[in-house]
């Protein structure tokens, strides 16, 4: 076994295993395992590595190159460790199994104060210098990164802080002497930590060194008066005195720099503060964390403001230097984004700087406000800010302040060069919705309407501003009905607004899109067409004519607005009430050819995609013929299982803009996958939608394919009489048309239904004369499923011989072709038969193979349908709750699915 494997961060990067040091690479690799152990514990995504690593200044490969240092970085490390893993998007290094000296430091230090609290100074001093001890340097010392930066100063004020701590005890002990020249190496280090200043004179004087103490007041003083224009703090100004009289002076630092009231300027907290609790608890972990940014964004409305000073009310006690606060107007209506200067002259003015000592230009003011700052413990509010250019001079200097950013924009500048933590806002989920509304009507109101209530609160989409606006529409108008709002609410966005434009949502929103550019406006517009609750770039390029790259790019920066999201990698969302509002500025800026043309691309896109993915899914299925997309559509990038809500919702909208082609075919392509999830409502729904378009069409093959996946529907829902009336008129269709291969369909459907309801003979009779039309047609898929129905029909009617015969010619046609799902099904039914023959074996075989095969293409209908099979040819032969393990993996599926056959299993398990 190897030595313990340890990582040091107290000074250059080092990693050593026993006595063994192991090489990190370069700077870049090693700054890359820098930030892992950093934040050992959390994921951090391959986007915030690069910004680690590079900043703004990341190459094009850059994703792949912290790939491929992560590799290096895993040859490196010994293997027994393990020590990074993927995790999602990103990679974490768990914080067990090794140790770092960032953790043994801060554990010798809790042991010296635990010596301390026992009345063991003595002890407590040794531990401390012990810990002071893994110090070999600067934190991080040699790695140029900004934001590794960041958290090498934090490091750093902590050592200082404990060496601090250690001279106080030192000093106790009366051993003044031995701490002079380490306070003096420090004070030269941190020339305004009047705490430190104070220390040294502290230790001279009680040296028999009074005058270099004071000395030591002297030259701070200059600092400060030259430089600030302020004087020390009074417990120094004190300490001073007593030393020129001689007097006894404390054996403690001082403990604060200056007694004047501290700023405590965050606006009022909320009354009741709802939901946001995982957010408050990642905020909470920048207390004792090395992240001093914090960047808040989100929608209009959604809630930031309120977040970030419910939280700095929250953790008023850790700052003791005070909280500060400013609105940089980043989005407001009436007035610009408050410029940089004139946020540091509040600021400064907060902090008690006299007026005429604020320096003019904007430079001296950073100066000025950071080192006031600095050695402080302090929460710094930036408020509704534009950009992270607004608010990099107003990030204050030490890492034991903390700053809280709020914006409408994502600020991905502040994390890549400052390393500030991103915390994304989203809508409020229903039960907080619910008790955020309720709370500010009162639970009555609510109790008397409950369905109007909760209208009302689905209608706000978890938007907290549309909430608090509607709230207070009722709570002024005693005895107005709920319904009555929710009706009015339904009608746009009139009703969410109230007294004036800081409680209207339109204009919230339209704060934000004047900030858009031309050509993302125009895409926020047409998003508002986009039926799904989510869309890809492809989708998006579609609407707007333009290639994916061009698409992702004005995502990118919609993202950036928050005026979309991106909820899962690759795939987009928007805010209903934002949704609502695209569609307002579209229909009074965009020409409706514009928005028409739009909407067909979008269908187009959608269409030839999922017509695609459903030939991949099911080749051999007789094919329909599609007409070109309209120029500007990307016809690739559709998923049948992740667009399949927007896939659904197309139909309906092509049905609803004049488009019946699109919604019949729409309809078509999504039906096998439908089929096959068990997704049956949505089935029928799809294709009654089609079966309205195909008339309207007057097209007889679109009709009698609408008319054949409504009748699927209704069959899989035990609508039989509904089902055979829609292929007796699809039948009629193909007749006319002269179609044997859709004549063959229908009569093998109809066969498969009057399997269904027992009645044998018909369903023979139908199987048989599918078998002849298929074999007129030359379609030899057909062939081999109605083999398979045939070899069914006739062991149904006791012809056992015929019906294995039957089925073993469909299972073997079906392999030749490559047909794994009618393969699947004609080994089904190839068990069936055994079983019935009494080679439950050779049944056991088949169902295992077939509900396997069923498993891996998705069809949890049939697969349920085989495993209850199993079950039955487990239960002939066998004793050990196989049959059992069958027939419950069965349940469990049609139970998902509603399915009413599992009443007869729930018998068989009984």
């Amino acid at each position: 076994m190897p030595g313990n494997l340890t990582f040091k961060l107290l000074g250059p990067l080092a990693v050593t295993v026993g006595d063994e040091a192991v090489a990190i690479g370069g700077p870049r690799t090693q700054a890359l395992l820098a930030a892992l152990l950093l934040e050992r514990g959390s994921v951090l995504t391959i986007d915030r590595l690069v910004g680690v690593i590079w900043g703004d200044a990341a190459p094009a490969s850059a994703r792949v190159q912290v790939q491929n240092r992560v590799a290096t970085l895993r040859r490196l490390l010994p293997d027994p460790f393990g020590v990074i893993e993927t995790q999602g998007g990103g990679y974490r290094i768990p914080a067990g199994g090794w140790e770092v000296d960032v953790d043994a430091f801060e554990r010798t230090v809790r042991d010296a104060e635990e010596l301390v609290t026992a009345g063991d100074e003595e002890a407590a001093a040794a531990r401390l210098a012990t810990a002071l001890g893994l110090w070999r340097g600067a934190a991080l010392d040699g790695l140029d990164s900004p934001v590794l930066a960041v958290a090498a100063r934090k490091l750093d004020e902590r050592r200082t802080a404990i060496q601090l701590r250690w001279a106080e005890l030192e000093i106790r002990l009366g051993r003044a002497r031995a701490v002079v020249g380490e306070l003096t190496e420090l004070v030269a280090r941190h020339p305004w930590h009047e705490q430190l200043a104070g220390q040294l004179m502290t230790a001279l004087y009680l040296a028999d060194r009074p005058r270099e103490a004071l000395l030591v007041f002297d030259q701070l003083r200059e600092r400060l008066l030259d430089e600030l224009g302020l004087d020390p703090g009074p417990k120094l100004v004190q300490l001073r005195e007593r030393i020129l009289r001689k007097e006894a002076v404390d054996k403690e630092a001082v403990d604060k720099p200056r007694d004047e009231p501290v700023p405590r300027q965050v606006p009022g907290d909320v009354p009741v503060f709802v939901g946001r609790a995982a957010l408050l608890d990642e905020l909470d972990t920048l207390l004792d964390g090395t992240d001093t940014i914090a960047a808040i964004d989100g929608p209009a409305g959604i809630g930031k403001t309120t977040l970030a000073v419910h939280w700095a009310h929250r953790v008023a006690d850790r700052f003791p230097d005070g909280q500060l606060y400013v609105n940089l107007r980043g989005f407001d209506p009436g007035q610009p984004a408050m410029p940089g200067a004139e946020a540091l002259r509040a600021l400064l003015e907060s902090m008690r700087v006299p007026v005429p000592r604020i320096p003019v230009g904007l430079d001296a003011r950073v100066g000025l406000y950071r080192s006031l700052t600095a050695g402080r413990r302090m929460l710094v509010v930036l408020d509704n800010a534009r950009d992270a250019d607004q608010v990099r001079p107003l990030l204050p200097a030490s890492t034991g302040c903390i700053a809280v950013v709020t914006s409408r924009n994502r600020l991905y500048g502040l994390v890549a060069k400052e390393g500030a933590r991103l915390f994304a806002l989203d809508a409020l989920p229903a039960a907080d919705a619910k008790k955020l509304f309720t709370g500010r009507v009162g639970a009555d109101r609510v109790r008397a309407e409950p369905e109007a209530a909760e209208a009302i609160v689905a209608r706000c989409a978890g938007l907290p501003l549309a909430l608090a606006v509607v709230a207070a529409r009722v709570v002024t108008r005693n005895g107005f009905p709920l319904a009555a709002l929710a009706e009015q609410l339904d009608e746009g966005l009139d009703a969410f607004g109230f007294g004036g434009p800081d409680t209207d949502v339109r204009a919230a929103f339209s704060w934000s899109y004047r900030a858009l550019p031309p050509t993302e406006a125009r895409l926020f517009r047409l998003l508002a067409l986009h039926p799904g609750p989510d869309f890809t770039a492809a989708a998006a390029a579609s609407l707007a004519g333009v290639s994916v790259p061009a698409a992702r790019s004005l995502l990118t920066e919609l993202t950036r607005a928050t005026m979309v999201t991106e909820p899962v990698l690759g795939r987009f969302a928007i805010h209903d009430l934002l949704r609502d509002y695209g569609a307002e500025l579209g229909t009074t800026r965009d020409p409706d050819t514009d928005r028409r043309a739009a909407v067909e691309r979008l269908l187009d896109h959608y269409l030839h995609g999922a017509h695609a993915a459903a030939v991949r899914l099911n080749p051999h299925r007789d094919p329909i013929a599609i007409g070109a997309p309209r120029p500007g559509t990307i016809t690739d990038g559709v998923d049948l299982e992740a667009d399949g809500p927007a896939l659904l919702a197309s139909v309906r909208l092509a049905a609803g803009h004049g488009f019946d082609r699109h919604a019949w075919q729409l309809a078509w392509t999504v039906a096998d996958h439908l089929d096959r999830q068990g997704n049956w409502p949505e089935l029928a729904a799809a294709h009654e939608i089609a079966v309205a378009a195909a008339r309207r069409l007057a097209d007889p093959v679109a009709l009698a394919n609408a008319l054949i996946g409504l009748s699927r529907a209704c069959t899989r829902t035990g609508r039989y009489p509904d089902a055979e009336e829609n292929l007796a008129r699809a039948l009629r269709l193909f007749d006319d048309l002269g179609d044997a291969a859709g004549q063959a369909y229908v009569h093998r459907i109809l066969g498969g239904i009057c399997d269904l309801r027992g009645d044998d003979a018909e369903a023979l009779r139908h199987d048989e004369l599918a078998l002849e039309l298929y074999r007129r047609a030359g379609r030899r898929a057909g062939q081999a499923s109605v083999l398979n129905s045939i070899g069914w029909s006739r062991l149904k009617i006791g012809d056992l011989d015929e019906a294995l015969s039957y089925c073993e010619e469909s299972v073997t046609l079906h392999r030749e072709i490559g047909n794994r799902y009618g393969q699947a099904s004609a080994l089904d039914s190839l068990g069936y038969v055994y079983h019935h023959i009494g080679d439950h074996g050779r049944a056991v075989q088949c169902y295992e193979r077939a509900s396997t095969m069923f498993r891996d293409m998705g069809d949890r209908y049939h697969e349920a349908y085989t495993l209850v099979h199993l079950g039955d040819a487990r239960n002939a032969t066998e004793s050990d709750g196989a049959a059992a393990d069958a027939w419950r993996a069965a349940l469990r599926i049609l139970d998902e699915l509603g399915h009413p056959d599992a009443v007869s299993v729930r018998a068989k398990l009984a």
